[in-house]
């Protein structure tokens, strides 16, 4: 994904967020070491004052995600249901794709969730969410 030159960004701890012109929350994972359940609760405030506590259509792009331990997939499938509408996940790593498919898999979500290969298609899914 590139970042629109024009767009408002956000240098979060772990990622780097962006409104895209029809809504949609683009996220790009950086490479960093995996972070501590108290950490991201810390990003978690950060991200609910950008998205103004609504909840979000997000695209992420976890290629450079790192392998979430239980802890943090415990964590995750308890905020994310509170910020997203649905949620587009591209990764161009084997192991992102592999990492992401488990998490989704092991725990049913309440919101729709889908991998994709193409930002596009991504894009054009999440927007019947909007």
């Amino acid at each position: 994904m590139v970042i629109p030159e024009n767009s408002d960004v956000y240098e979060l701890p772990t990622s780097t967020i962006w409104f895209d012109e029809n809504g949609i929350l683009c996220s790009i994972a950086k490479k960093v070491p995996q972070q501590t359940v108290e950490e991201a609760k810390k990003t978690m405030e950060e991200f609910r004052k950008i998205t103004g506590e609504k909840k979000v259509c997000l695209l992420s792009d976890s290629t450079d995600s790192p392998p979430a331990n239980k802890e943090m997939r415990d964590y995750a499938a308890e905020v994310i249901p509170e910020i997203a509408k649905a949620v587009a996940i591209i990764s161009r790593s084997a192991v992102g794709k592999m990492a992401a498919n488990l998490f989704f898999s092991i725990k049913k979500q309440p919101y729709p969730v889908k991998m994709f290969m193409d930002e596009t298609e991504a894009k054009d899914w999440l927007k019947h969410y909007l």
